[in-house]
């Protein structure tokens, strides 16, 4: 299967919720003990999904059935495949007579409708579809011989792949792939979004996402903690301008960092600030020899950075986009951290925080809004871990973060996850490849900064920053801008062009 790039290919809706596996499995558990045929539901709605794809019933489909329930629910949907007069071949890797439960329920049903289990892969072609049934929510090892053998035959084949539950290989909470994962051109994904099918590896993965909630939605919703961010997330974000109003009514902007040969960080955070709604923005920079005016967009106010630390009309402050690691950046976060409005912290801002303890636990006791942005690396400084421990949980990583820091959190990165100190996440769907060039931080900074600026709640202009800096970005891709050479300029301007859409 060719592998390419389709912007929103794996968009949910906005607030659809998200459940890791302990709690699927929570709602899983009770709605067994109330007699829920979920593995016949699943299959059925599968099928329903494959026979759409599949086309015309006389066309081939090619079933691989893994060892588990998943493997349970590929037998359902190849049972109802074969009502519908399609000629189903059904796979096996390992032994189907060690089925239990209702995976061995849904192999005797499968076979008493005369159908027949294959122990090998195939060797003939030209599928019109190919069912990846082989593991589900429960892999937490390596994949090896001959699932991997499997993988690597439905991914080499030309058919469209159909995945159930999740990608074959791929994990259910982090998005982290097994040594192997399915392309999957479908994932139909069942009873709650996954998150890693979001995160990670995963949009690379899944392809377009189905959801069958198997008739749990309200069990689902009462359980979730993590929702998706899609586009209704900027509904309400900002009220409607008033004519009777001025450049105060916006709120002030301050932008800190800037070191030498980093200028330009800060001025793309105070031009996304700017554009993104903010009345008034000023950026201090500390390199002694940057510009006293930004000659691509004047209206900024440009100071020292030790000027515009002690400036006492900004209403929401962003510090760390270029701002190094000297004494000066170090005096200048500490006096950040004593201000009593609200702060957006990213870049180096965070790492000086993560080298220097006494940093560290200024945070915590602050009673305003505090918003970190870090990227995998910084978070890891933060947390103390490395970076691998970070992507192999990054829901769990971003909800430590923001409890340690009383912060709300985005942890960026392929499907960014924002998290709050109360528990509550949220996995942005917006974005693509494209955003994987200097300056977008930056530009995320002052986009969160504006919105905090104009009065959007913390909350609210969290998730609507993040998935405001990916739209933008799959604007410009879709208007024939990028991915490849996509930059964090551009990004601005489709921004605010969403913005006033909204």
């Amino acid at each position: 299967m060719a592998l390419r790039y389709t912007a929103g290919m794996s968009a949910l809706p906005h607030a659809t919720p998200l459940l890791r596996t302990d709690a699927l499995r929570s709602v899983e558990q009770e709605a067994l003990a109330q007699g829920a045929p979920l593995m016949e539901r699943a299959g059925q709605a599968a099928a329903t999904l494959a026979r759409e794809l599949a086309g015309d019933s006389g066309k081939a489909v090619l079933v691989l059935a893994g060892p588990g329930n998943n493997g349970g629910d590929a037998l359902v949907v190849a049972r109802h495949l074969r009502r519908w007069w399609f000629p189903v071949t059904v796979v096996c890797l390992s032994d189907p007579d060690r089925y239990t439960g209702d995976a061995a329920t849904a192999l005797l049903a499968w076979r008493n409708a005369g159908g027949t289990c294959l122990r090998e892969l195939p060797a003939e072609s030209g599928w019109s579809l190919i069912i990846d049934g082989l593991f589900g929510i429960g892999l937490k090892r390596e994949l090896a011989s001959p699932f991997d053998r499997a993988i690597a035959y439905l991914n080499e084949s030309d058919a469209p792949v159909l995945s159930l539950d999740l990608p074959s290989g791929l994990d259910a909470d982090s998005g982290r792939t097994w040594g192997c994962a399915a392309h999957a051109d479908h994932t139909i994904t069942f009873i709650a979004a996954k998150p890693g099918l979001l995160t990670g590896d995963g949009p690379d993965h899944c392809g377009r996402i189905h959801l069958a909630d198997l008739g749990l939605r309200h069990a689902v919703h009462e359980a979730a903690t993590g929702v998706c961010i899609g586009d209704g997330v900027l509904d309400n974000a900002l009220p409607p301008r008033l004519r009777n109003s001025h450049k105060g009514t916006y709120g002030n902007v301050g932008v800190i960092g800037g070191a030498p040969g980093m200028t330009g960080a800060v001025l793309l955070a105070a031009r996304a600030a700017l554009r993104c709604g903010a009345g008034r923005v000023y950026a201090g920079c500390l390199d002694a020899n940057a510009p006293a005016i930004d000659l691509l967009q004047p209206e900024l106010m440009l100071r020292t950075a030790d000027v515009l630390s002690g400036l006492d009309s900004l209403d929401v402050l962003a510090i760390g986009p270029g701002l190094g690691r000297s004494a000066a950046a170090q005096s200048l976060l500490r006096q950040a951290l004593e201000r009593n409005i609200p702060l957006v912290l990213d870049a180096d801002a965070l790492n000086l925080m993560a080298d220097i303890e006494s940093l560290k636990i200024r945070l915590p006791s602050a009673g305003t809004t505090r918003v970190l942005t870090p990227h995998p690396a910084e978070a890891a400084r933060l947390l103390g871990c490395d970076t691998t421990a970070v992507q192999n949980d990054r829901v769990g990583a971003a909800l430590r973060l923001a409890r340690q820091f009383n912060a709300g959190v985005a942890l960026k990165g392929c499907g960014t996850v924002c998290a709050w100190p109360d528990g509550h996440w949220a996995i942005n769907s917006s974005g693509n490849p494209g955003m994987a060039a200097a300056g977008m931080g930056d530009v995320l900074t002052g986009m969160i900064a504006a919105l905090l600026a104009q009065g959007t709640h913390e909350r609210q202009a969290l998730a609507a920053g993040v998935w405001l800096h990916g739209a933008a970005a799959d604007t410009c891709v879709t208007e024939g801008t990028g991915p490849v050479g996509l930059t964090a300029s551009e990004v601005i301007d489709s921004a605010r062009r969403l913005l006033n859409r909204t």
